[in-house]
């Protein structure tokens, strides 16, 4: 699955348009009203952003992990919740379906995923069930040939735009191997959304908690047909999140150090720009480097991602480099936006300044879809393992 190198150049040099001339002009609205404009949303379903990752002949793009890393990568130059608006199409929520789904499923749901008609979101995480996604609670009981489905999932990305549900529940005994993943329409009846989380940070995404009591849903809708494999497929669907993710970090990496050189080259301090001084010059050198580190592991491990077959058939390796690039993508640009903030001095403390904004933007980068931590877990027990 990959575009043709025309074909995507101008794909690409049109999203880069957008986000100059669009997206970077709406930041301060998408603060001021913690919303993403409808026309935007509306632009963003016409470039066929909601579709990048789902195959052409299922509607969407059909874009290479190297080139949705790319993409990424621009789309990290703007505020991250325009992106989180399409994420979980691209993502975690159609993956599943794409990877492991019946040709049926995915006829009935990727397409109208792609267009963005349909907001899909991926509902995993439960209020005592996060980093140990096996423990999870929410049960589904077999009543004839439907479920029943009681429990709670917690920050739910996009769900009080979704449309639908990419969820995982207890259809079995203990561990993972009682996990089943269910599509489930948003509209069933005994769903329910809790109050919109107020976060630290990416005003404009949407999260909170939802709430199945006694949800009945078709046994044909557990992804695949069949139950106890839910979730080998969530953990599938995260090794492309993290390469996602990645990418994500280390455009806005890109943005926070480009604004911090544009701030050290004019104010001024002591008779002259503070650019000029040794220790603002080893700020900006150590993000420069930094930067170009995971860039380099963002770009060799997603070739590696497709050069294993891509989605579904990524080997313990490229998931463990993966995880890598995921951990340490996600910890330089923490480390680049304290910098900048530092770069800015006192300004960099106010809401006036982007670089405040974005450092609270990215301290989610290091804790979803796996937190650092998960991520040096899996890393070292490949590495005892292998």
């Amino acid at each position: 699955m990959t575009l043709d190198t025309e074909s995507f150049s101008l794909l690409r040099a049109s999203l880069q348009r957008f986000i100059d001339e669009r997206l970077k002009p709406a930041e301060d609205i998408l603060e001021e009203t913690d919303d993403v404009p409808a026309d935007i949303v509306s632009d963003m379903k016409d470039m066929g952003l909601f579709g990048i990752s789902i195959p052409e002949n299922y509607g969407g793009i059909g874009l290479s992990m190297s080139q949705e890393c790319d993409v990424v990568y621009d789309l990290g130059h703007t505020a991250l919740a325009f992106r989180s608006v399409f994420g979980t199409n691209v993502g975690i929520g159609s993956q599943g379906i794409l990877m492991d789904g019946t040709e049926e499923q995915k006829q009935a749901y990727l397409p109208r995923i792609a267009s963005g008609e349909l907001i899909i979101s991926f509902a995993l995480t439960e209020p005592n069930a996060g980093s140990d996604a096996a423990s999870l609670q929410t049960k589904a009981e077999l009543d004839g040939d439907h479920y029943v489905i009681n429990g709670t999932k917690r920050f739910i990305t996009n769900a009080p735009r979704a449309g639908a549900f990419t969820l995982m529940a207890r259809t079995g005994g203990p561990g993972a191997s009682g996990i089943s993943a269910f599509i489930i329409p948003a509209d069933t009846p005994g769903i329910s959304l809790g109050k919109p989380d107020k976060k630290m940070g990416q005003r404009g995404t949407k999260t909170c908690d939802v709430v199945l009591d006694n949800v009945r849903v078709p046994a044909a809708n557990i992804i695949g047909g069949v139950p106890g494999v839910g979730f080998k497929t969530a953990m599938k669907v995260l090794d492309r999140g993290r390469l996602h993710l990645s990418a994500l970090a280390c455009g806005m990496a890109h943005r926070l150090l480009t604004d911090a050189v544009e701030y050290a080259k004019d104010r001024k301090q002591f008779g002259r720009p503070i650019g000029e001084f040794q220790l603002i010059q080893g700020m900006l050198a150590d993000s420069q480097a930094e930067l170009y580190a995971g860039l380099s592991m963002v770009r060799d491990c997603a070739q590696r991602y497709d050069a294993k077959g891509g989605a579904g058939k990524t080997d313990p390796e490229v998931s463990m480099l993966a995880s890598c690039t995921k951990m340490f993508c996600t910890e330089m640009v923490g480390r680049v936006a304290d910098r900048a903030v530092q770069i800015h001095g006192g300004a960099g403390y106010i809401s006036e300044y982007k670089a405040e904004r974005f450092y609270r933007d990215v301290r989610l980068l290091r804790l979803y879809e796996g937190t650092t931590q998960i991520q040096q877990m899996i890393i070292a027990k490949h590495l005892l393992r292998d």
